[in-house]
């Protein structure tokens, strides 16, 4: 529509500065001494909300780190759209490796190099920023409810309680939500599922103290071995995961859908080339598309024991530490996960050790429907903007919420991303491409419309 495209153009300056304040903000979950940025960033979206034309907007306490709410209420007989993203970033180490600073954003080659800026904050902005055109055009085809978290990287503790004591005040028709990537710009496409989450750390402990290298080495069992030597085993030489049962509800797709998957574009030397690795590694049997969207994998996210500072210490440590990640698939249960990797850890630990197995957080895989009226309105918002049909593929990820707003609220979602493979997500020199940024902000309203006429 041209009001939106005028409104856009005209703005499209302050909507760019905007962000980049948003992203000044270290609103870091996982490290209690950001909490005071966390609430700050948590204040700073409620006003965006409030100036973008939200009827109300309220931070909403939690145990945790608090949630933005606010709406846009037409008419209670149009349909409502619950858009839900999140606010807080992941931690920016190690710093060394950024090119610039992780909370001073700065644009170069069209791209924006902060943390947060294409997860979540870019993303969830786009939202802001869509409403913000819809309303002050006068134009906003349905009701727009928008909840914005603070805890999304730390496993949204309380999210579950928020929603299942704000039910009524969250009744919607669909969930759409801009956390996810496409093929590209000249290739997009909507992620129609997504992998489960089951996050662990473990601890092996050996003698009662750390000890003299020389003096002890080789009589005393040393835990950074042990820990290194019980996590190879978990996978075989097919690279294959060896915990009993944990294969057992892994729903083995048809060749036809493992076809549609594979045709997706995706060139394998360029891949490699990007990622500066001379070969790939996988589950024997399936290719790297597979391997990233329909399979479940197990993988160690950090690890560290003993003295790793400056120089040389000659030390057998008295314990060692791992945090491990597995990517779930559908029917794959978090929590049952879990529970085998800890008895299969226990079990497999050697009686001159100790260990401990903590949980951390988890939640499921999810697939959404590609002919729902939600995932068709997507499809022709983005074939509106870009001129062609979205692929709809699987991605690795994990967005746990997605499976609570079906299970709470009985509210499908619908996965409308725009970062890409290659933004640097949790890693350092985190980027979001400005046009993918404007991109979403002018797709976003045709969602709104385009569902909208559906339920006319």
């Amino acid at each position: 529509m041209q009001a939106w495209k005028d409104y856009q153009s005209q703005n499209k300056d302050r909507f760019l500065d905007e962000l980049m304040e948003l992203l000044r903000i270290p609103s870091v979950s996982a490290d209690s001494k950001y909490k005071a940025d966390v609430a700050r960033c948590a204040e700073a979206v409620k006003e965006h909300m409030l100036k973008a034309g939200c009827d109300k907007a309220e931070v909403c306490p939690t145990a945790g780190h608090p949630i933005v709410y606010g709406e846009k209420m037409i008419d209670p007989k149009l349909p409502t759209v619950l858009v839900y993203g999140h606010y807080d970033v992941q931690p920016a180490d190690p710093l060394n490796l950024w090119h610039s600073g992780p909370f001073e954003p700065v644009i170069k080659d069209g791209k924006i190099y902060a943390r947060g800026a294409c997860d979540d904050k870019g993303q969830m902005f786009m939202h802001i920023k869509a409403v913000e055109t819809m309303a002050k055009t006068n134009t906003l085809p349905c009701n727009v409810k928008i909840m914005i978290e603070g805890e999304e990287e730390v496993g949204s503790a309380n999210l579950g309680k928020f929603l299942e004591d704000n039910k009524e005040r969250l009744k919607a028709d669909i969930v759409l939500v801009s956390d996810t990537s496409m093929i590209s710009m000249e290739t997009p496409s909507i992620e129609s599922g997504l992998r489960g989450l089951a996050y662990m750390e473990v601890e092996v402990v050996g003698p009662n103290r750390d000890l003299h290298s020389g003096v002890y080495g080789g009589a005393v069992a040393n835990p950074a071995t042990i820990l290194c030597q019980m996590i190879a085993s978990m996978h075989d030489e097919n690279n294959h995961i060896t915990i009993p049962g944990f294969y057992d509800k892994v729903q083995e797709l048809s060749d036809a859908e493992r076809k549609a998957i594979n045709s997706a574009p995706f060139n394998l030397d360029e891949y490699k080339k990007e990622l500066g690795v001379q070969e790939i590694w996988g589950e024997k049997g399936y290719t790297t598309l597979e391997r990233t969207g329909i399979r479940p994998t197990l993988e160690v996210n950090g690890i560290w024991g003993g003295y790793t500072g400056e120089g040389a210490k000659t030390v057998l440590p008295s314990k060692a530490n791992a945090k491990i990640s597995m990517r779930l698939v559908p029917n794959q249960v978090s929590q049952e996960i879990a529970d085998l990797f800890e008895a299969h850890f226990k079990k497999i630990a050697p009686s001159y050790v100790t260990v401990k197995v903590s949980h951390h957080h988890g939640g499921e895989a999810v697939v959404t429907p590609t002919n729902s009226p939600a995932y068709m309105a997507a499809a022709k918002a983005i074939q509106t903007t870009f001129g062609k049909d979205p692929i709809p593929t699987r991605g690795g990820g994990s967005i746990p919420i997605v499976a609570l707003f079906e299970r709470t609220l009985g509210l499908k979602t619908v996965l409308l991303g725009f970062g890409l493979d290659n933004d640097n997500i949790h890693s350092p020199n985190e980027k979001y491409d400005v046009f993918n940024y404007y991109k979403g902000i002018e797709t976003i309203p045709y969602f709104h419309k385009y569902f909208a006429e559906t339920k006319q």
